[in-house]
């Protein structure tokens, strides 16, 4: 009776052990995500979209002044450092005025002694025209007639050349005025590295520029799908590499309609891209050669209808959305729709303001 009793028991924990290891191992039901959720909604609602253009490029000085070396010559003097505010009609150097000034003499003289001799020459030929009888032959006749013409082809080249030789001696009369070279703009004097403080300076060598602090451009580059949305006086908002924190605003001037990539036989694979210069607003953080991003607002729609494009669905023939019927039940509704941005589209018929619409 006893070993009946220990066997009972024996099997009756075993069941509960077993139950119990069964119970733990046994894996949790999954759940219906569709009927534990609502379904996602969005409410059509009513905006303000604008789509925009994104340009990179660099910011330069809109305003630059190039100073040129107006003759050869050795520079006496220069009054003028780099990166020195200089003010229109400040002198910025001098240059040695002793070749020029006896060219202009001896050029002077050569016009002078030009004119003499034509004077002599006209003389003569009055005596000759005077002394010519009316006994001369046949022949004398003609060699008369042919030096007065040599004579008068000679007089007209002489009167040429004299022409020539007095535009030169004014040229250097200017260029003597410039000797003391005066500042043609005002704003930041910069060298050119190669004309820095130089000891000769040669005919029209380039020295530096004069450039306006005041004023800088932002000059991008765009592609050929973005040129044509690109117009004038569209406003733009940039931003800079190294100060992405602080804003700056600007408004496009010029939008250039001749590609300066991909046009010419080495680069036809390439897609063709269009300079558009942005005249920037004042700011103390700007200066030339920084990198620029700029947002061009091309289209801008007040007032209208919206709903995430997210929430748009699209066939073969038309647009649609899953419209909420009030009764928690969702429907096919076709849409037409306009403006597309990033993250919005804007819907022209099939919705009004305050319709829900399911996340397909």
């Amino acid at each position: 009776m006893k070993k009946k009793i220990k066997w009972i028991v024996i099997a009756i924990v075993l069941a509960g052990v077993s139950f119990f290891l069964y119970s733990i191992s046994k894996p949790a039901p999954i759940a219906d995500p569709s009927l534990e959720m609502d379904a996602i909604t969005f409410q059509v609602t009513k905006e303000t979209l604008s789509h925009t253009v994104k340009v990179k490029g660099k910011s330069l000085y809109e305003q630059e002044t190039s100073v040129y070396s107006p003759f050869s010559s050795k520079v006496t003097e220069w009054k003028v450092e780099d990166g020195q505010q200089v003010n229109a009609g400040d002198i910025l150097f001098t240059l040695d005025q002793t070749d020029l000034n006896n060219a202009i003499t001896q050029e002077e003289a050569e016009l002078r002694q030009s004119a003499l001799e034509a004077e002599l020459q006209g003389y003569l030929k009055t005596i000759d025209d005077e002394t010519a009888g009316a006994d001369l032959t046949e022949e004398s006749r003609k060699k008369m007639l042919a030096n007065r013409e040599i004579s008068r082809l000679t007089t007209e080249l002489n009167n040429v050349k004299k022409s020539i030789q007095q535009k030169g001696l004014e040229q250097k009369k200017q260029q003597l005025k410039e000797a003391a070279y005066r500042s043609p703009a005002t704003g930041i004097f910069l060298f050119d590295a190669a004309s820095k403080k130089a000891r000769v300076l040669g005919d029209n060598q380039y020295v530096g520029k004069i450039v306006d602090l005041s004023k800088l451009e932002f000059v991008a580059l765009v592609g050929e799908q973005d040129v044509f949305r690109i117009k004038p006086d569209m406003s733009v908002q940039v931003t800079m590499s190294a100060m992405k924190e602080v804003p700056l605003t600007g408004k496009v001037t010029k939008v250039s309609k001749f590609a300066k990539t991909g046009t010419d036989q080495n680069s036809l694979n390439q897609a063709a891209q269009f300079e558009v210069t942005i005249a920037l607003e004042p700011s103390e953080y700007l200066i030339a050669g920084l990198s620029l991003t700029g947002d061009i607002e091309t289209t801008r729609k007040e007032d209208v209808l919206t709903l995430p494009s997210i929430s748009i669905m699209k066939d073969t023939t038309s647009s649609y959305v899953m419209l909420d019927n009030g009764s928690g039940q969702f429907e096919r509704r076709d849409i037409k729709t306009g403006l597309e941005t990033s993250d919005k589209t804007e819907v022209l018929e099939g919705l009004k303001e305050g319709d829900s619409v399911a996340l397909p």
